[in-house]
């Protein structure tokens, strides 16, 4: 049945791999359970409800991804979309308005899938971005992973410095590095999966993370007391009248871009792409990404985005939506068994997203960096990612150089009208935020 279902053979996997590469997804993104409902709380929202709705969100729109579109992708909050709900909407109108604007924005996205507006976005941007968006994705993770291992800190005189190597929680992630590393170059079944359960366990032992007294591995999830709740903000958000469309805006923006890059870049490391460079079965993986933000909306939490850790199960092998189904009924599983989820440390799961960072710079090899027309706007998406910080700005700036040196060259007919559209919007974007 899951063979027919999912078609494994056809996507060149099997079961045993698909169920690996569905634990690694997770193991890399629990860390979202935990960090999302401390950023939401700072908004008043209650910590523990919003942790039930980020498993329920995230587990409805993974499962979702993997049932329609048969893809290995996971969802769930989004990173920088909660720091904007909690530090800049909901600081300053209360997070019943920050609730109201991300389900405005959800019904937007829905709209835009259904018009195919969506589709037309990824299928018009060129190969050679294409491919400098998934090498871009591996060095924004790879970044990601580097700071969240310690190994790389904020310095106000250079921007960034390495990090104290004396610290226990670094030299976990220095081994949890080393270690997975080995796997990986031995070419060890599992290797990023292993690497975060001997780093953790390693962890433990030392006691450089901490066993909380009175441990139980089972609790019941507390109540989901934000259900509904956007309801309320609804009106406060329309009375802002022309105030609430740069807060829809950026929350449409952030998303749509970032899904879209997130995507692009997965599917083209797992090569799903077409000879077209087209992504087969995108609008249904966008309707799944627009479900989850409308429910995550509904059950109190932020928008819900696809994950670039998704990365992480595509690397071990998973190639279809049994990988997505495997991570959506891990993140249910998580609202009993919150503790275990909760041992795993960032120095475990850092060392697999720098590795993960490794696997996807094959694609810049095949971009023509001695044709300035294609090198410029794809360097420019490949490096304003982790500059940035955000997949989206790499795309923009990816998309403005494209256009733009076109026109200058005079070779219109080489830029479609999606890519003009994008171009002026980009602009006002800058404009007027």
């Amino acid at each position: 049945m899951l063979e027919k279902f999912f078609k494994l053979h056809e996507n060149n996997t099997n079961l045993r791999t698909e169920l690996f590469a569905g634990l690694t997804t997770f193991m890399t993104m629990a860390y979202i359970i935990f960090v999302n409902p401390n950023i939401l709380a700072t908004t008043g929202m209650d910590f523990n409800a919003v942790f039930v709705a980020t498993c329920l969100s995230a587990a409805l729109a993974t499962v979702t991804m993997g049932l329609i579109a048969n893809y290995p992708f996971a969802l769930a909050p989004g990173m920088g979309l909660n720091a904007y709900f909690a530090f800049v909407v909901g600081s300053k109108y209360g997070y019943e308005v920050a609730l109201a604007a991300v389900f405005v924005s959800g019904l937007l996205f829905i709209l835009l899938t259904l018009t195919k507006a969506r589709e037309s976005i990824i299928n018009s941007i060129p190969m050679s971005l294409k491919l400098a968006v998934g090498a871009g994705i591996g060095l924004f993770i790879a970044l990601i992973g580097f700071k969240n291992a310690g190994l790389v800190v904020a310095n106000p005189a250079t921007l960034v410095k390495l990090g104290d190597l004396t610290q226990p929680p670094v030299l976990l992630a220095v081994f949890g590095l080393v270690a997975t590393s080995v796997l990986v170059a031995l070419k060890v079944r599992g290797a990023l999966l292993i690497g975060i359960i001997v780093t953790t366990l390693l962890g433990i032992l030392t006691g450089v993370t901490p066993v909380a007294e009175g441990f139980k591995l089972f609790s019941m999830p507390p109540a989901l007391l934000h259900f509904g709740e956007f309801t309320g903000g609804l009106r406060e958000l329309f009375a802002l009248g022309l105030a609430a469309i740069p807060i829809v805006f950026s929350f449409a923006f952030v998303d749509v871009f970032d899904t879209v890059g997130t995507l692009i870049g997965v599917a083209s490391k797992a090569k799903m792409l077409d000879k077209e460079g087209k992504l087969p079965r995108v609008n249904n993986a966008l309707v799944a990404d627009a479900v989850g933000t409308v429910a995550g909306a509904v059950l109190g939490t932020s928008t819900v985005t696809t994950y670039i850790e998704s990365a992480a199960g595509v690397s071990e092998g998973g190639r279809s939506g049994l990988t997505a189904v495997v991570t959506g009924i891990l993140f249910l599983a998580a609202l009993f068994f919150a503790p275990l989820a909760g041992l795993v440390p960032s120095a475990a799961t850092a060392p697999v997203l720098i590795i993960v960072g490794v696997f996807m710079m094959e694609p810049i090899t095949k971009i023509n960096f001695e044709d300035y027309l294609e090198g410029i706007p794809a360097f420019l998406a490949f490096v304003m990612m982790p500059f940035a910080f955000s997949i989206a700005e790499g795309i923009v700036w990816g998309v403005l150089a494209y256009v733009v040196l076109r026109m200058a060259a005079r070779r219109f007919a080489e830029i479609s009208p999606t890519m003009y559209i994008l171009a002026v919007l980009f602009v006002l974007r800058f404009l007027v935020l």
